[in-house]
């Protein structure tokens, strides 16, 4: 039996086991969440590169083309999410990759998304000096703190945060863009021709998909604590339509306005106190999220790799304390490059689960079996080799291979030689694994103590 940490801080959010449908949440808590991750001042910064290089009517179908291809891929990971009731590390051990395979993409899935929420923490740091002064690690210290001590407490806090941040967020930008636009004459701006040299189709694309994959895989995340596979649907496709056809094209307009790319001083209204707030919303209700998925894979290579039982709450502090360190002395922006590496290795990890949940089906029988009890399978596979040969072939295509969109070959790759090779009977598990009262027995986020309690 593994040894279990009995430390328990802020709420461990069910992170080795199933989500009970008793806890999930209804579809406007879930809605906001969904759109909270739609807004970013990176997305008016990518809708305006793309629209220096292209057309108002080229750059939405740009935006239609990765729209669509995202909203597949989120629909078909993140509704195997919420029928499992489990996030994407620990649905690896029944969905293509074994339970020691799971601790791999465990890891690769937390340092990235941990490296991210370093990287916006800089950025948020930067910002926030810029507009009302002051040191930036010292802004960079105050949310790193502020998000890991929200993300401690689980879902539940962070929902609340974005019932205030998502609507407050928009309505701000709103304000702040339409008064920008009401002094120009829309319909000239849509009919300009780009001011800057031509992007080509395929390259705005690659940008608007492969910028927002890794959300895609990690999407169980969230959809775990879906009701309703329905809801996943319209939720998810109302977070693709603001995020793409609303502020990624009000970003193209902005960059015919300014003949650039550069139209964040637009978005933050110039105004240090409207600016820092803007700046703040819009890094917390992404960041939470970075570093909250970045805790349930670590949760989740510990139990594999250690054979120890940490809480999810703990796993928060540590992880926020490191990322909130390496963001205020300026380490992460030398490791953006290592961070888009990483995120090459993600999509074929999707295009595995959705090839062996949807089509192979060869090893998600035991979910079967024991989802209507909502308690997970006694044992997983220890290994699948074929799967982990099948994504290193993947990563190859994603990162060598220069036509097209990176992120979508690297998926479809993994796609495709997974349901070959599963109707050939070559994917095959090794061993197996009998999980232990770590795996199964776990406190719920009812039962967590918070942070301070006695």
């Amino acid at each position: 039996m593994a040894a279990t940490d009995t430390k328990a801080v802020g709420s461990d959010d069910y992170a080795l086991s199933r989500v009970p449908r008793t806890e999930r949440f209804g579809f406007w808590t879930m809605l906001l969440q969904w759109l909270g991750q739609s807004g970013s001042l990176s997305q008016f910064t990518l809708g305006a590169t793309i629209g220096v290089g292209m057309t108002f009517g080229k750059a939405f179908l740009a935006f239609t083309l990765g729209a669509v291809i995202l909203e597949i891929v989120i629909f078909a990971i993140g509704l195997a999410g919420m029928r499992e009731g489990l996030a994407t590390p620990l649905l690896t051990r029944w969905i293509g990759f074994g339970r020691n395979g799971s601790a791999l993409v465990s890891l690769v899935i937390a340092v990235s998304l941990v490296g991210w929420f370093g990287v916006q923490n800089t950025i948020f740091g930067n910002s926030v000096a810029a507009l009302v002064g002051g040191p930036s690690a010292l802004w960079c210290a105050v949310a790193g703190i502020a998000i890991t001590a929200l993300v401690i407490f689980g879902f539940k806090y962070m929902a609340l945060l974005a019932k205030i941040a998502t609507p407050l967020f928009f309505a701000l930008i709103a304000w702040s863009v339409t008064t920008t636009l009401m002094d120009h004459s829309v319909s000239e701006l849509i009919s300009a021709p780009p001011p800057g040299e031509h992007l080509p189709l395929a390259v705005a694309a690659t940008a608007i998909a492969g910028g927002y994959m890794t959300g895609a895989i990690v999407a169980p995340e969230m959809t775990r604590y879906n009701k309703k596979g329905s809801h996943v649907f319209v939720q998810s496709a109302s977070s693709m339509i603001l995020s793409e056809y609303i502020v990624g094209m009000i970003g193209v307009l902005l960059g015919h306005l300014v003949k650039s790319s550069d139209v964040t001083h637009i978005v933050l209204s110039t105004s240090g106190a409207v600016g820092a707030i803007v700046v703040i919303l819009s890094t917390a209700k992404i960041n939470d999220w970075n570093l909250y998925g970045s805790s349930l894979g670590i949760v989740n290579f510990f139990q594999v790799v250690f054979g120890k039982r940490l809480h999810r709450g703990v796993v928060t502090v540590g992880l926020g304390i490191v990322g909130t360190l390496l963001s205020a002395v300026g380490v992460m922006e030398h490791f953006t490059e290592f961070l888009s590496t990483l995120g090459v290795a993600i999509p074929p990890i999707g295009g595995i689960i959705v090839a062996e949940y949807w089509v192979v089906r060869r090893l998600r029988k035991p979910l079967d079996a024991t989802r209507a009890a909502e308690t997970l399978p006694a044992s997983a596979p220890t290994w699948v080799p074929m799967s982990l040969v099948i994504w290193a072939a993947a990563f190859c295509v994603g990162k060598f291979v220069t036509a097209g969109i990176p992120a979508l070959n690297s998926l479809l790759t993994a796609f495709v030689l997974y349901c070959v090779l599963g109707g050939l009977g070559w994917i095959r598990s090794y061993g197996t694994s009998t999980l232990d009262d770590g795996d199964t027995s776990l406190p719920d986020a009812r039962e967590a103590t918070p942070m301070g309690a006695a």
